[in-house]
């Protein structure tokens, strides 16, 4: 059995960490930083080469599930000796790390300015749950403007500074959402300023040590690797979706033997688009919920081990 205690850390990067590039500087040599698909393929192959034991971690900060199941897919694939002992670590946040932390930087803030949290643009539904963060992030603060604007995307940073400069904001504090904070945008008659790191140097060696620490006692106590527990990731695409009139879609589900769903989850969608599951013998749905109804806690996306909590929110 490979010895975790002294496996490399692999931390495989999407938008979020702008594909590694955020991360320059802000970790140690002992940490290998890598894109997913072909890059960590190739990490993990030299790293094999060399005898070393790999703990992946998926580097989003809550809005990117697909890199968890991505990563999930790309280790599942490995050749058999190369795979073995291979380990995904749960991913870097959840949402609610990255609320958690956005909330703690704004407090560095002076209420009487505007906040403008600012990510790497992603996907559609990505560049959407920051709009939902942004407001989490709002809360019951004293903050009267929260907008939120995208690195290469639509609104970028200096866009969002000029509305909140429309919206009678004088000063605009950037929180990042991302792993590197943004340069103040220059905007004729706003001061625009960065509120720094959301997650500092320390406080990502901290957290990547304990996703890989955790990693390597599953491995030891229940010879898990993560892996199986990654690869649902972003079954529910880590959205509710819509389909226009006439353009629905199934979804097939199956299901090992003995490996109950365990719920069932009706839509509400605009035109037919219907979930199709298939159980076990004896397996049942545990209960139905209308959307934004029931216990489900859909704010995070499924990872390995969902059922307990990811400590440390740094």
């Amino acid at each position: 059995m490979a010895d975790h205690d002294h496996c490399r850390t692999v931390a495989v990067c999407g938008h979020e960490a702008g594909y590694g590039e955020a991360l320059h500087g802000l970790v140690g040599p002992d940490v290998l930083v890598v894109t997913g698909g072909r890059g960590l393929i190739r990490a993990l192959a030299r790293l094999w080469r060399s005898g070393e034991r790999a703990c992946v971690v998926p580097m989003t900060l809550g809005r990117d599930p697909e890199l968890v199941a991505d990563t999930a897919r790309t280790l599942r694939a490995l050749p058999s000796a190369q795979a073995y002992g291979t380990l995904l670590a749960e991913p870097f946040g959840t949402d609610r790390h990255l609320i958690a932390w956005l909330r703690a930087a704004a407090n560095r803030v002076p209420e009487t300015s505007a906040l403008l949290v600012t990510a790497p643009t992603g996907g559609l539904f990505e560049d959407a749950e920051l709009y939902r963060i942004a407001r989490l992030v709002r809360g019951h603060a004293a903050y009267r403007l929260v907008e939120v604007a995208f690195t290469g995307g639509d609104p970028d940073p200096a866009e969002g500074v000029r509305r909140c400069g429309l919206l009678g904001a004088a000063e605009v504090a950037l929180l990042t959402a991302g792993f590197a904070p943004v340069e103040p945008p220059d905007v004729p008659g706003v001061t625009a300023v960065s509120a720094g790191p959301t997650v500092s140097r320390a406080a990502l060696a901290r957290v990547l040590a304990e996703r890989v620490a955790d990693a390597g006692q599953r491995w030891s106590a229940h010879g898990d690797d993560g892996i199986a527990g990654g690869l649902t990731a972003a079954d529910d695409h880590g959205h509710n979706h819509t389909h226009p009139p006439g353009e629905g879609h199934d979804h097939h589900h199956a299901h090992l033997p003995g490996a109950d769903h365990g719920h069932s989850h009706p839509h509400v969608h605009p035109s037919n688009h219907s979930h199709h599951h298939s159980h076990p013998p004896g397996g049942e749905h545990g209960h139905i919920h209308l959307p934004g109804e029931g216990p489900h806690d859909h704010e995070r996306p499924h990872v390995p081990s969902a059922a307990h909590v990811i400590r440390s929110t740094a």
